[in-house]
């Protein structure tokens, strides 16, 4: 519930928001300089001022209307009326629109708005994040800890201390405005209040004591990381996770059917002979493992040793369990994923706009209920778009302007969103950068770019690639002989070819600067890449000079064959798609370090103390736990995989998520620890399994997608959905800014007395490819809303 004040000296507005009488007043209102008194029993609210009249707007959040005396309960005496709150609580409606987060989290009252603010702003989005990262880092310090970070008790105590008040402290600020009611509401942050009690607890009994104990809730640390305002994408990724788990539950219990089925069979078919059938629970373990691939044919010899016609049972298994159903559980997680993904696009639609629709009436003053003039604007762009410069500022206004008014109306405001993600630049903006410069610098930069421009530039330069990559093949087939690491490494990398192959590479990186510019240049990601796998060879031949052993230098010699996968358009659209899940995979790899995190503390705290050298005796699991140490040569190296720290464990879990194996792994902890241990390996195949799937199709579906949108959009088609152009009439500017100091800072960038055009350009991402593809569902969507909305 918004209590953001503005000025007025009348009455509830139509609509329900108070307004101020005039939007074109002092930015602020102390309340030194203004008396509020409120009446409980209407909703009318009389305030004295030595400057103007004034009243709260309160702006409704909840899709019913709500009386002031239902949702604000002031009392009387003196309250801050402060135009820079305003804004910065709209701001805070649109973020929440663009980050899917929930509108009824407002402050009810207006002495709990200061504490809204402060929690909402970059300061502490980032102390929330490092606090959060802090207490994931923790884990290094604490016992059993990483050597080189351990740390005594009466020291990472203190920090985890300080780190949890930090994270207390926000969440006592959430009190402040929304109850206790409320919080019960959001599951979220009810489930962070829980875990923070619980670890507040647990850490002064460790300080009390001085001595670590058993710790499992140290594994849900990573919950305050997912909570910080940095991390929405993540949140989306797992509410995605979520929503597809019906699909993948319901094919889990079926292939668990026939894991259970051929278990039972080959119990009662193979226990006489076969060791990995000796037992219903052996049955069982071995079928699973089998569904991995990772015992077979292992598993099997046995069996077909006795009979060749028991490879059936076998064969059997894997066609109908591996091969039909896990494939059908990606088809059908496929689907669901499709499906949540439109679903997820028409609600993140709907929520921005929602989230403008809130902003704006917040915004405007009674006198102008439906126009934002660019006063109010430009003071919300401070706290919305920061990054934004003036000129930027005044250029997307008049692209929202499309009615040439003078001021937005509630549809035009809408559009803020996409008016945020254009980079703007001026029209003459393509003239070339060197057209002012030095006579001689024009013109060696008017013939490199004559050059650069002509097809048979790039055709020479990828010929040179391909020659680098012969003659690569040719130092390393001739280092097979000599079989010295150092001169291999030197041959490779430090030889005459090497160089000549740079310096060609360099040139053209070179030439392409002086044509375009060194800031125009690197805007490309290919030019960037190119510039990089150039100058590092050489880097590459000097580190070898001075350290013959260094040989991870001998890598950046091929990356510029990777600039040859451009030429074959499959390869461009798998480079595409890549590029289009980028935001993706931060998000899936953040779930999976996350998952990592929690099952490595898990792991930890059960099987941390278990010295697992020359273990199993026995078992057929021995062989892989040997240790026998002869002149210096270890025999046996399984029992490396251990959960002595943070750092082995997430290698150990990382072994058993490739699958090559695992078995080993856990029959090694069922034989040392207790059978039961195989419970926990089981859960994170299943959890890296669930969230893998995920992945595979989400890729599917931006492949698809990809393909999709290349056939529907030609390339002139996407050029203009990505520009945009904007002419600025300084005349125009005056009638709509009133601030002249503000008219003097655009003078050096507009034409004083006529036009001004700008183009500007947004970004290539998924969001703006899918707003074209959907462009007709996205208007059916919001006709729809507005439609329901009214009714």
């Amino acid at each position: 519930m918004s209590v953001a004040n503005k000025f007025s000296g009348a009455a509830v507005a139509g609509d329900g928001y108070r307004r101020f009488n005039n939007d074109l007043m002092s930015n602020s209102v102390r309340s030194s300089d203004v008396d509020v008194q409120f009446s409980n029993d209407q909703n009318t609210a009389k305030f004295s001022s030595k400057r103007t009249s004034a009243f709260l707007n309160s702006s409704h959040v909840a899709d019913t209307e709500i009386e002031l005396n239902n949702c604000c309960d002031y009392g009387g005496g003196d309250a801050e009326i402060d135009w820079e709150m305003i804004y910065h609580e709209a701001a805070i409606f649109l973020e929440e629109g663009q980050n899917n987060e929930k509108f009824d989290s407002h402050p009810h009252e207006s002495e709990a708005l200061p504490s809204y603010l402060m929690v909402h702003n970059k300061f502490y989005y980032n102390l929330d994040l490092f606090t959060s990262i802090l207490l994931l880092a923790l884990a290094l310090t604490e016992d059993p800890a990483v050597p080189a970070f351990k740390l005594p008790v009466y020291i990472h105590a203190p920090i985890e201390l300080i780190a949890l008040i930090v994270i207390g402290v926000e969440l006592g600020m959430k009190l402040q405005w929304m109850g206790w009611l409320t919080i019960l509401r959001h599951k979220r942050t009810m489930i962070k209040g829980v875990l923070l009690a619980v670890m507040l607890f647990e850490v002064f009994v460790l300080l009390i004591r001085q001595t670590p104990h058993y710790r499992v809730t140290r594994a849900l640390r990573p919950i305050f990381l997912i909570d910080t305002h940095c991390l929405g994408g993540v949140r989306r990724f797992i509410r995605q996770i979520f929503q597809s788990l019906p699909p993948i539950i319901d094919m889990l219990i079926l292939i668990l059917f026939f894991i259970t089925l051929y278990s039972i069979l080959g119990f009662f078919l193979f226990s006489s002979h076969n060791h990995n059938f000796f037992s219903p629970y052996n049955s069982f373990v071995s079928m699973f493992v089998l569904l991995t691939t990772a015992n077979f044919p292992d598993v099997m010899m046995p069996s077909y040793a006795e009979s060749r016609w028991h490879s059936l049972f076998f064969i059997s298994y894997l066609c109908i369990v591996l091969y039909l159903l896990m494939n059908l559980m990606l088809a059908v997680v496929y689907e669901t994923f499709t499906t949540i993904e439109k679903e997820k696009i028409k609600k993140l639609i709907l929520h921005k706009h929602k989230g403008s629709e809130l902003a704006f009436n917040l915004l405007v003053s009674k006198d102008h209920s439906k126009q934002l003039r660019f006063k109010q604007f430009q003071g919300l762009m401070k706290y919305f778009a920061a990054e934004k410069c003036d000129r930027d500022i005044v250029i997307i206004f008049k692209y929202l302007n499309t009615s040439d008014s003078g001021f937005l109306n509630k549809d035009e405001f809408s559009k803020i969103y996409d008016a945020v993600i254009l980079r703007w630049s001026p029209q003459d903006a393509n003239i070339p950068w060197f057209h002012a410069a030095w006579m001689p610098l024009q013109t060696t930069c008017q013939a490199a770019l004559t050059v650069s421009s002509k097809m048979y530039f790039d055709i020479f330069f990828n010929v040179m690639i391909l020659l680098n990559g012969i003659a690569m093949a040719h130092r390393a087939f001739y280092s097979v002989d000599t079989f010295d690491l150092k001169s291999s490494a030197i041959a490779f990398s430090g030889s005459w070819d090497t160089l000549l192959f740079s310096a060609i590479f360099i040139l053209e990186a070179l030439c392409k600067m002086l044509a375009l510019g060194t800031s125009h240049y690197f805007k490309s990601a290919w030019n960037t890449f190119d510039f990089c796998a150039a100058v590092l060879p050489v880097y590459g031949f000097l580190s070898l000079l001075v350290w013959p052993e260094f040989y991870y230098v001998v890598i950046f010699r091929p990356l510029k064959i990777f600039r040859l996968f451009k030429i074959k358009k499959r390869y461009r659209d798998i480079i595409g798609t890549v590029a289009l899940l980028s935001p993706l995979i931060k998000s899936a790899l953040t779930v999976m370090l996350v998952v990592y995190y929690f099952f490595a503390i898990i792991g930890m705290e059960l099987f941390g103390g278990y010295d697992m050298r020359d273990c199993c005796k026995g078992t057929v699991v021995e062989d892989f736990y040997q240790f026998k140490v002869s002149n210096g040569t270890a025999l046996g190296y399984y029992y490396l995989n251990t959960f002595g720290n943070i750092a082995i464990s997430c290698v150990t879990l990382f072994e058993l998520t490739a699958v090559n194996n695992w078995f080993i792994v856990m029959n090694g902890y069922a034989v040392v620890v207790h059978p039961m241990a195989r419970f926990y390996f089981i859960m994170f195949y299943l959890f890296t399994m669930i969230v893998l799937t995920i992945v595979v199709a989400s890729i599917l579906d931006a492949f698809r997608f990809r393909i999709q949108y290349k056939r529907q959009t030609t390339k002139r088609d996407e050029e203009k959905m990505l520009h945009e152009e904007v002419d600025l009439r300084w005349e125009e500017l005056l009638i709509w800014i009133q601030d002249f100091q503000f008219l003097e800072k655009l003078r050096p960038e507009l034409v004083v007395g006529g036009t001004t055009t700008f183009i500007g350009t947004r970004p290539r991402s998924r969001e703006v490819l899918q707003s074209r593809m959907y462009c007709n569902e996205i208007e059916s969507w919001l006709r729809d809303a507005s439609t329901k909305e009214n009714d």
